[in-house]
């Protein structure tokens, strides 16, 4: 009888933690060594030992500390998607120039990100989160780097001469709705700077993301886009030519004048913010002028609300499975039979205008 090889369920992940704090890489490898999924194969004190024990351990992910000396966590991370392409989970600080650095990480294709623990007692909090955002990436799809990860912020005179400026939305206005998880940070960086200075709609974006870290994607994105982005905040309108991106740790809720709202409500699917809560709000405003964009991430989010969206008279596009981190929120779509288009990424731009176009 032949013997059933392991599952994904079943499989060690194969670990290699990065650090340059001894107690870290110490605290890290012993705590994740001891979850039976999860087996520490090595340690790095640096970039540099890290980039010389890839291609020998060949781990199945690796944890990388953002700030690091001789070379850093996101001079590494760029190395290791160009040169060995695998899961990386990054571990940052919660300082501002910590959260600007994770968000660039992970447009430049980290898959996750744990808090770097402030203090001895809530280290086993934080290995927790790390076992569970290991296994996860462990299950994801890595691609190399390329040349829409590597994009850096354009001049802001050069971004002025682009732009056209923003005005409210109308009755005629189309809203274009993108919803993303994991890999979703890479994702907007490569589909945001692909819409015109001219698109003919408001954005909405939600990406799952805590509280503190989506001010600095929005900012990013703003750098090297020819729409404006923002962080939404209570109050703000949609407008034509500006995106509007959920605050972590935020549902968004659009209320009867199309004004943003926040609350700390339940999670939805276990997040917040959440994608089906901030469409189910937008639907009675502005339906069948909607098109609904769902990108790369885990679970089902986005599928009530696209449902919504199609029974509206709107239109939804999902993410080709073959440029997804993880094919699970657009599967969902999909497998539900609501994306009217699945596109790769590299499509969904010309898609979207080429829809907008028409409606």
């Amino acid at each position: 009888m032949m013997n059933r090889g392991p599952t994904n369920e079943e499989k060690i992940i194969r670990v290699l933690v990065v650090d340059d704090s001894a107690f870290m890489r110490f605290t890290i490898a012993k705590h994740l060594g001891d979850h039976p999924r999860i087996t520490v194969i090595g340690s790095a004190r640096d970039g540099v030992e890290a980039l010389e024990l890839i291609p020998k351990l060949n781990p199945d992910v690796v944890t990388l500390d953002v700030e690091m000396p001789c070379l850093d966590g996101l001079s590494t991370l760029r190395e290791i998607m160009t040169r060995f392409p695998r899961p990386v989970v990054m571990l940052s600080s919660l300082t501002n120039e910590g959260t600007v650095e994770t968000v660039q990480a992970l447009t430049l294709g980290a898959v996750d990100f744990i808090a770097k623990p402030s203090n001895k007692a809530n280290v086993h909090a934080v290995i927790a989160d790390a076992v569970e955002k290991i296994i996860k990436a462990a299950s994801t799809k890595v691609y190399s780097l390329s040349s829409h990860q590597k994009r850096t912020p354009v001049p802001a005179a050069m971004l002025q001469q682009v732009r056209k400026s923003t005005r409210s939305l109308n009755q005629n206005d189309k809203v274009l709705f993108i919803g993303s998880s994991t890999g979703g940070p890479r994702a907007l960086n490569t589909l945001i700077p692909e819409l015109p200075s001219d698109l003919p709609a408001a954005v909405v974006i939600v990406q799952h993301m805590p509280v503190g870290f989506t001010r600095s994607l929005a900012d990013r994105l703003d750098s090297i886009s020819k729409i404006k982005v923002k962080e939404a905040e209570p109050g703000d309108k949609l407008e034509v030519g500006r995106a509007l991106l959920a605050p972590g740790g935020f549902h968004m809720v659009f209320d009867h004048n199309g004004q943003v709202t926040l609350n700390q409500n339940p999670t939805v699917h276990g997040v917040r913010p959440a994608i089906d809560v901030t469409m189910a709000s937008m639907v009675p405003l502005y339906g069948k002028s909607m098109v609904g964009v769902i990108l790369t991430g885990m679970g089902s989010d986005g599928t009530t609300g696209c449902q919504l969206v199609h029974e509206a008279g709107g239109y939804i596009i999902a993410e080709d499975e073959s440029t997804c981190i993880v094919w699970g929120m657009p599967r969902s779509v999909y497998e539900a039979g609501l994306a009217d288009s699945v596109l790769p990424l590299t499509e969904i731009a010309s898609g979207i205008q080429k829809k907008l176009a028409r409606i």
